[in-house]
Protein backbone atom coordinates (compact mmCIF):
# COMPACT_ATOMS: atom_id res chain seq x y z
CA UNK A 1 0.00 0.00 0.00
CA UNK A 2 1.47 3.31 -1.10
CA UNK A 3 1.58 6.00 1.57
CA UNK A 4 2.91 9.53 1.31
CA UNK A 5 3.07 11.62 4.48
CA UNK A 6 3.93 15.33 4.37
CA UNK A 7 5.25 17.39 7.27
CA UNK A 8 6.86 20.75 7.93
CA UNK A 9 4.03 23.14 7.17
CA UNK A 10 3.16 26.04 9.41
CA UNK A 11 2.66 29.77 9.79
CA UNK A 12 5.48 32.07 8.75
CA UNK A 13 5.83 35.78 8.05
CA UNK A 14 6.21 36.91 4.47
CA UNK A 15 9.87 36.68 3.51
CA UNK A 16 10.46 33.70 5.77
CA UNK A 17 11.34 30.10 4.97
CA UNK A 18 9.92 26.64 5.52
CA UNK A 19 11.11 23.17 4.57
CA UNK A 20 8.51 20.55 3.72
CA UNK A 21 9.24 16.83 3.88
CA UNK A 22 7.40 13.89 2.40
CA UNK A 23 8.08 10.33 3.51
CA UNK A 24 7.08 7.47 1.23
CA UNK A 25 6.30 3.86 2.04
CA UNK A 26 4.98 0.94 0.05
CA UNK A 27 7.05 1.74 -3.04
CA UNK A 28 10.63 1.38 -4.25
CA UNK A 29 11.09 5.10 -3.76
CA UNK A 30 14.26 5.46 -5.83
CA UNK A 31 12.44 4.20 -8.94
CA UNK A 32 9.89 7.02 -9.10
CA UNK A 33 9.72 10.68 -9.94
CA UNK A 34 8.17 12.84 -7.23
CA UNK A 35 6.33 16.12 -7.28
CA UNK A 36 4.94 18.86 -5.06
CA UNK A 37 1.60 20.52 -5.73
CA UNK A 38 -0.47 23.09 -3.85
CA UNK A 39 -4.08 24.14 -3.58
CA UNK A 40 -5.33 27.41 -2.17
CA UNK A 41 -8.94 27.85 -1.01
CA UNK A 42 -11.27 28.28 -3.97
CA UNK A 43 -8.54 27.48 -6.49
CA UNK A 44 -7.53 24.41 -8.44
CA UNK A 45 -4.57 22.30 -7.46
CA UNK A 46 -1.42 23.52 -9.23
CA UNK A 47 2.00 22.12 -9.95
CA UNK A 48 4.88 23.50 -7.86
CA UNK A 49 7.97 21.37 -8.47
CA UNK A 50 9.12 17.94 -9.65
CA UNK A 51 12.22 15.83 -9.39
CA UNK A 52 13.20 12.89 -11.57
CA UNK A 53 13.62 9.40 -10.16
CA UNK A 54 17.39 9.80 -10.32
CA UNK A 55 17.37 13.29 -8.84
CA UNK A 56 19.29 14.53 -11.85
CA UNK A 57 16.48 16.66 -13.24
CA UNK A 58 14.16 19.14 -11.57
CA UNK A 59 11.43 21.47 -12.75
CA UNK A 60 9.50 24.37 -11.22
CA UNK A 61 6.45 26.48 -11.75
CA UNK A 62 7.36 29.98 -12.87
CA UNK A 63 5.77 31.41 -9.72
CA UNK A 64 8.29 29.66 -7.43
CA UNK A 65 11.40 29.51 -9.62
CA UNK A 66 14.41 30.91 -7.79
CA UNK A 67 12.69 30.71 -4.39
CA UNK A 68 11.82 27.02 -3.95
CA UNK A 69 14.15 24.02 -4.24
CA UNK A 70 13.09 20.38 -4.52
CA UNK A 71 15.45 17.59 -3.48
CA UNK A 72 15.31 13.95 -2.48
CA UNK A 73 17.11 11.44 -0.28
CA UNK A 74 16.47 7.98 -1.69
CA UNK A 75 18.06 6.29 1.31
CA UNK A 76 15.52 7.93 3.63
CA UNK A 77 12.69 7.65 1.07
CA UNK A 78 12.04 11.34 1.42
CA UNK A 79 11.47 14.28 -0.89
CA UNK A 80 11.85 17.86 0.31
CA UNK A 81 10.68 21.31 -0.70
CA UNK A 82 12.79 24.17 0.61
CA UNK A 83 10.72 27.35 0.38
CA UNK A 84 12.45 30.70 0.77
CA UNK A 85 11.20 34.28 0.43
CA UNK A 86 7.65 33.13 1.04
CA UNK A 87 4.83 35.38 -0.11
CA UNK A 88 1.18 35.55 0.97
CA UNK A 89 0.31 34.10 -2.47
CA UNK A 90 2.19 30.92 -1.48
CA UNK A 91 -0.44 30.21 1.19
CA UNK A 92 -1.99 26.83 0.37
CA UNK A 93 -2.19 23.20 1.30
CA UNK A 94 0.90 21.49 -0.13
CA UNK A 95 0.79 17.91 -1.39
CA UNK A 96 3.51 15.52 -2.46
CA UNK A 97 2.76 13.03 -5.20
CA UNK A 98 4.37 9.96 -6.67
CA UNK A 99 5.17 10.32 -10.33
CA UNK A 100 5.98 7.83 -13.01
CA UNK A 101 8.57 5.09 -12.79
CA UNK A 102 11.99 5.91 -14.21
CA UNK A 103 10.62 9.22 -15.41
CA UNK A 104 11.05 12.96 -15.04
CA UNK A 105 7.62 13.54 -13.54
CA UNK A 106 4.05 12.85 -14.59
CA UNK A 107 1.70 11.13 -14.48
CA UNK A 108 1.13 11.42 -10.74
CA UNK A 109 -0.85 8.58 -9.28
CA UNK A 110 -0.61 8.71 -5.48
CA UNK A 111 -1.00 11.73 -3.22
CA UNK A 112 -0.35 12.60 0.40
CA UNK A 113 -2.88 14.17 2.75
CA UNK A 114 -1.31 17.62 2.53
CA UNK A 115 0.33 20.07 4.90
CA UNK A 116 -0.81 23.68 5.35
CA UNK A 117 1.54 26.57 4.63
CA UNK A 118 0.47 30.07 5.59
CA UNK A 119 2.60 33.12 4.82
CA UNK A 120 1.26 36.20 6.56
CA UNK A 121 1.83 39.74 5.32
Amino acid sequence: QVQLVESGGGLVQAGGSLRLSCTASGIIFSNYAMGWFRQAPGKEREFVARIAWSGASTGYADSVKGRFTISRDNGKRQVYLQMNSLKPDDTAAYYCARGARYALGSPYEYWGQGTQVTASS
